[in-house]
């Protein structure tokens, strides 16, 4: 399930990149714009900060803008930074695997078969940019 810090993280981006005209936004118009609590949101973009997603402006035209262009920035990639793998197995991450404990034989274990099938399914999908999801 998609948590909700990684939801904010994606309606924080977008947001920036929908008004992109008016950089940089502050965390308190973006908290109120898209009413996600603020010192989750502060939290959320320390962590986008962090792993050069966004940048940040002090002062009183101070605010968040991309440090990076958002045609580079996936959605997979905001996933990874905020909750970690994306599979929904660990014996199923790329990034992130683990064996099983559960599993006697990998090569014929159906959960995983139908698990590795569905985040190769996934994955293209959420390797679109922030940019290409918004479409006004």
């Amino acid at each position: 399930m998609l948590s909700r810090k990684v939801k904010y993280a994606i309606k924080a981006l977008l947001y920036l990149y929908q008004n992109s005209d008016k950089i940089p936004i502050s965390a308190k118009k973006i908290s109120e714009a898209e009413r996600i609590p603020y010192k989750f949101l502060e939290a959320i973009m320390n962590d986008l900060k962090l792993n050069k997603i966004v940048k940040s402006q002090r002062g009183p035209q101070g605010g968040y803008s991309f440090s990076k262009d958002p045609e580079e920035i996936s959605v997979a990639s905001i996933m990874r930074i905020i909750d970690g793998p994306i599979a929904l197995t660990s014996c199923t991450s790329e990034n992130f695997y683990e064996k099983c404990d559960t599993c006697i034989d990998e090569n014929s274990c159906q959960i995983r078969k139908l698990f590795l099938h569905l985040r190769i399914e996934m994955i293209p999908i959420l390797e679109k940019s922030i940019a290409s999801l918004s479409i006004s």
